[in-house]
């Protein structure tokens, strides 16, 4: 995959956030730092975790858990906003980011995943905690919430994979609708030979929607990924998992469909959210609500995948009064 390419899919897949604090860049730089930062001991190796808030020791935490897979828990930081009220934890999964690198592939199965969260939650002596996954970070916070409902206080389901089958038709769906000219240069994208990344993020705006408009990334969190070290994005991992195309699978991932884990956790306690151009479409997210009556959706308007960069003060807004209510319950 070329480098280029990969650095695209690192931002897409990663999910860069916004703050939404009026503050400076200068004090927003500091603000979105870690509190605390640890090396947890998973299965196949260590991974590094971030805490901010930690300073709310009466309040339920909780864990974000990024896309990819090979992604990192950079596109959470402006996030940490939610660490005026409650502990938020972020973390690198095995072989992304600044965790451990062994790109062992015995360590990517679906379950090792789900366990190394589980490990991140006794290490750090949380007994219960809010679940927010996003993209491939939905299908952990699923298949942890159906594993662990004893330890899950709510679970989100954002930017919704939770099935292969159903994202690569919904992909499908939306490069047929396409134009044929954004249909040639996500050919192009996808090839061993892709153009500048540029040309491939214009397209995949595109795709998404005509009137998809992203927001200017904030200074403070393009220096806090300039400045926070680890080796980012992998693209090994994502190959070997999903494959080279967003738009298709051809890895460890190419069967895999967790619905029927719909039916095994509780409904009051699960929000779905997604962007109202998404990529996990709305039609198909409506499909796995049928499945989980009682559950609530939230579609962030405007927002594409990238529901935290796209619409930021939205997401933050919908995540907060989600998580007071469910605090309450």
């Amino acid at each position: 995959m070329d480098k280029t390419f990969c650095y695209f899919m690192s931002r897409l897949l990663s999910i860069a956030c916004l703050s939404v604090l009026a503050l400076s860049a200068n004090a927003k730089y500091l603000e979105i730092y870690p509190d605390k930062e640890l090396m947890v001991p998973v299965d196949g190796g260590k991974v590094y975790v971030r805490l901010n808030g930690v300073q709310h020791t009466d309040a339920i935490p909780v864990v974000f858990i990024h896309g990819g897979p090979g992604g990192t828990h950079n596109g959470f930081v402006g996030i940490t906003d939610l660490a005026d009220e409650r502990m938020v934890i972020m973390y690198d999964q095995l072989d992304s980011g600044k965790s451990a690198r062994p790109n062992d592939p015995a360590n990517w199965r679906v379950a090792r995943f789900v366990d190394s969260l589980d490990a991140i939650r006794k290490h750090l002596k949380v007994e219960k905690w809010h679940l927010v996954g996003q993209s491939w970070g939905s299908a952990i916070a699923l298949e942890y919430t159906a594993k662990y409902p004893q330890h899950t206080v709510s679970t989100v389901l954002g930017g919704t994979f939770i099935s292969t089958p159903h994202w690569v038709m919904d992909a499908k769906l939306l490069i047929n609708a396409a134009p044929q000219t954004v249909q040639d240069t996500l050919k192009q994208c996808e090839s061993s030979q892709p153009p500048e990344a540029s040309v491939c993020s214009a397209a995949y705006i595109k795709l998404y929607s005509a009137h998809y408009s992203p927001s200017k990334i904030d200074e403070a969190i393009i220096a806090y990924e300039e400045n926070i070290g680890g080796s980012g994005f992998n693209p090994v991992i994502y190959n070997a998992m999903w494959g080279p195309s967003e738009f298709s699978s051809t890895g460890v991932l190419k069967h895999y469909d967790a619905t029927h884990l719909l039916a095994d956790i509780d409904p009051n306690r699960t929000l779905f959210m997604i962007g109202q151009y998404d990529s996990a479409r709305i039609d198909t997210v409506q499909n796995y609500l049928a499945l989980t009556p009682g559950a609530e959706l939230a579609v962030v308007p405007g927002g594409a995948h990238g529901i935290y960069d796209d619409r930021p003060l939205v997401t933050l807004a919908l995540l907060r009064s989600w998580l007071r209510r469910k605090d309450a319950e």
